[in-house]
């Protein structure tokens, strides 16, 4: 969601700044531009591609050794040029002629824009744009006595809500200023510090450094050639060893297709690398693979709360079975943009999980911070970033290998949040004394075993094919599941209705009669994810109850299950039953029926519409 790449050089920047914006396209967005410092302040802004947006640059000339670039998702006013970032501010009682003093691009949300535009449309300022953003650049224009930096500083002060912000002005040549706080902002230092940038994203600035300075909640930053430096909100700079620089390897190359149509392609088959790298290490269950002093948190907890969002909320509902039925452990799972806004009974021997892809979900993080402030100070994360900033808030942390994921609708991170789970699950049943060394082992032979398991089940891409034809021509599906598969069939209906537009809802099998029983008729699929477990038989009934309304079933079935494809019922067999493992396995057909489904649909399979990857506003 939303991109930023700025910096200062003695070179022409311009190049960097949209080959960084192309690395944040996986973000999610709907306009794009550059600005740039040229005597006075110049600009190209775009709702088209960032390819569109390059050719504007090149056509128009646009380079300068300073300048700032942005990539939109819209919140506040349409998806338009005018309200594309980056924003100037033309002074007081001018008009849109008048050369602009500041230019500005921002990543969150400004909850008293309302009250601030008010105030400056007093002073004479004249609004543009329908956004936030352009509120704030106003605002530095307001405060601004010849240092940006303190006008930034005084403005911060007055913001309420989330922003990530690169500021220049046209009176400061080679001077690039911003601010972090409720969403993510890096600072790289170029080769030989002669060049500075920021990003909201270390990938933005792969090949150009890989020195990373992480900015932390309420941080300052300012950028000048040759030096740079960070501060709070006082404007007390911090020492090196306060903001180190870290080496980084964000790799472009983790960027590229291949021999893939798209992304999410590349990354449904990339599982079984993935799940082998994220498992790569783990000889035995032991609490320290989640960080120093796991055993005594997890000797301490009585209870689980797992908080998350989207596909990570799923993968934490799958995961409350495995805690409960094997670590024997009351879980609670809550949609974290829900739980810091009820009353709830805080326990301060609860382990608070957190799970999330990038680790900079703006509502999983006020979670976390929500449960902290009522005293519960056991937290840990399942997070694929160990730079991120859940990594660093919470005590304990499991990093997933998944590598970059750049399609919108989430795979194998999906997958390797489960595997990272199931670890997690292992490790407080053998603490809490409820993992023999038999079960110990027996569950590890077949993580191991994933990787290869998953590769048969993605060698049944053609049959999914077949599938995805009959849906492309549907408008509404139904996914049925049952115990451990249920968050399965809620993932599956997820990943259709993100990429295909078709509407999708999944149901407990059990709930079928309780309401949804009402819509099935031919025009309605209903997918049924049918593993040989204790609650197939109980299955095998919903399913009959689906063909007497004249309902068709498309099956995800396990061998031995007894399920034949018959008139108003298709069959795919998995190729082995996986027990406690098996979500993992079920959910793969799952994802390349979404994927083709959309692909036959003809709608943006990476980028859908109105989602962005990484949800960094509330």
């Amino acid at each position: 969601m939303c991109g930023i790449v700025a910096g200062v050089s003695g070179r022409d920047i311009v190049p960097v700044l949209v080959q960084g914006l192309q690395r944040l396209e996986y973000r999610g967005y709907d306009s794009c531009g550059v600005a740039i410092h040229a005597g006075g302040l110049r600009r190209a802004r775009s709702t088209a591609r960032v390819a569109e947006l390059i050719e504007q640059v090149r056509t128009e000339q646009i380079a300068s050794g300073t300048g700032i670039a942005h990539t939109r998702w819209a919140t506040h006013g349409a998806p338009a040029v005018h309200n594309a970032h980056p924003h100037f501010s033309l002074g007081p009682s001018s008009t849109p002629q008048t050369p602009g003093r500041v230019a500005l691009v921002h990543n969150g949300i400004i909850e008293n824009h309302d009250e601030l535009r008010a105030a400056l449309q007093a002073k004479g300022y004249v609004f543009e744009s329908q956004t936030d953003t352009e509120v704030i650049a106003h605002l530095i224009d307001s405060l601004y006595e010849g240092d940006v930096f303190t006008a930034l500083q005084a403005a911060v002060e007055q913001l309420h809500g989330a922003f990530a912000l690169a500021v220049f002005h046209k009176d400061e040549p080679h001077r690039v200023v911003g601010a972090r706080a409720g969403s993510p902002l890096i600072l790289g230092v170029g080769q030989d510090g002669a060049e500075h940038f920021l990003a909201s994203d270390a990938m933005a600035l792969a090949g150009v450094t890989d020195q990373i300075v992480y900015l932390e909640e309420g941080d300052l930053v300012d950028l000048q050639l040759g030096r740079y430096w960070v501060a709070d909100r006082s404007g007390r700079p911090f020492t090196a060893d306060e903001r180190p620089v870290k080496t980084v390897h964000a790799h472009s190359g983790a960027a590229e297709l291949g021999p893939y149509r798209h992304y999410m392609q590349k990354e449904i088959f990339e599982q079984p690398r993935a799940i082998a790298d994220t498992l790569e290490g783990v000889v035995g269950i032991t609490p320290e693979l989640f960080g120093d002093g796991a055993y005594s948190v997890f000797k301490d907890v009585d209870n689980v709360l797992i908080l998350a969002c989207g596909t990570s909320y799923y993968s934490g509902c799958a995961a409350k079975y495995w805690l409960e039925s094997i670590a024997r452990i009351p879980t609670q799972v809550e949609v974290a943009s829900e739980y810091r806004y009820r009353t709830s009974v805080p326990n301060p021997r609860t382990l608070v999980v957190t799970i999330t892809q990038s680790g900079e979900t703006a509502d999983t993080l006020a979670a976390l911070r929500h449960a902290q402030s009522l005293g519960m100070k056991h937290t840990l994360t399942i997070c694929n970033v160990a730079t991120s900033a859940m990594v660093r808030e919470c005590s304990l942390a499991y990093i997933t290998r998944a590598g970059v994921e750049i399609g919108v609708a989430s795979t194998k991170a999906f997958t390797t949040q489960l595997a990272g789970l199931f670890l997690l699950t292992l490790a407080l049943a053998q603490t809490r004394g409820h993992l023999s060394e038999e079960a110990e082992a027996n569950y590890l032979q077949a993580m191991r075993h994933l990787p290869v398991a998953l590769q048969a089940v993605l060698a049944l891409e053609p049959q999914v094919i077949s599938w995805a034809e009959d849906f492309a021509r549907m408008d509404n599906a139904l996914f049925l599941g049952r115990g451990l598969h249920y968050p399965i069939a809620l993932e599956g209906a997820l990943k259709l209705k993100e990429i295909s537009y078709i509407h999708a809802e999944a149901y407990p099998a059990g709930e079928l009669k309780h309401g949804p029983l009402a819509l099935v008729t031919s025009a309605m699929p209903v997918v049924t994810v049918a593993p040989n477990d204790t609650l197939l038989e109980k299955l095998k009934s919903n399913m009959q109850e689906v063909r007497a309304r004249g309902g068709v079933l498309y099956v995800l079935a396990d061998a031995d299950t007894r399920i034949q494809n018959a008139e108003g019922i298709h069959v795919i067999r998995m190729p082995e039953h996986y027990g406690a493992l098996s979500p993992l396995l079920h959910v793969v057909p799952l994802q390349l029926l979404a994927y083709h489904t959309a692909l036959a649909k003809g709608t943006d399979v990476d980028k859908p519409r109105n989602l962005a990857k990484s949800v960094t506003v509330e």
